[in-house]
């Protein structure tokens, strides 16, 4: 097995939070902003779930937070292997909990606001660029 190729990382500005609705519910509009940098709706059979800005997420709806997000610089290629794993390992190892969000282009990793600053030194320690 080769080495993983150490992977960038940009740290997003905002503070976000996942909110939870029903999973009947319509998307709301606050969860449509076109100008925030992340916004993921998520829908199952069991839930709506959505990642927004925790300024945009209004105080009547369920949620967890603050978080901070960690974009992979992408685009990866679908065949990669490991990349999520490989940052989750490093994370994992210095007790940080994380929430993954994939895209097309990329992955991105949310942690606690309070453990950003642990998560950027277990990135680093395990080789990989973090740009705050």
């Amino acid at each position: 097995m080769s080495a993983r190729p150490a992977l960038g990382l940009s740290v997003l500005p905002n503070e976000l939070a996942i909110a939870r609705l029903a999973a009947n519910a319509d998307v709301p509009t606050w969860a449509l902003q076109q100008h925030a940098p992340l916004i993921s709706i998520t829908r199952t059979e069991h839930e709506l779930s959505i990642v927004a800005p925790a300024a945009l997420i209004p105080a009547s709806v369920a949620r967890e937070g603050p978080w901070r997000a960690l974009a992979v610089h992408g685009p990866l290629d679908f065949s990669e292997v490991g990349i999520l794993a490989a940052l989750a390992a490093a994370l994992a190892d210095a007790g940080v909990s994380l929430f993954a969000i994939s895209t097309y282009d990329t992955d991105l990793l949310l942690v606690r606001s309070e453990r950003l600053a642990d998560a950027v030194a277990a990135l680093s320690a395990a080789g990989h660029r973090v740009v705050a």
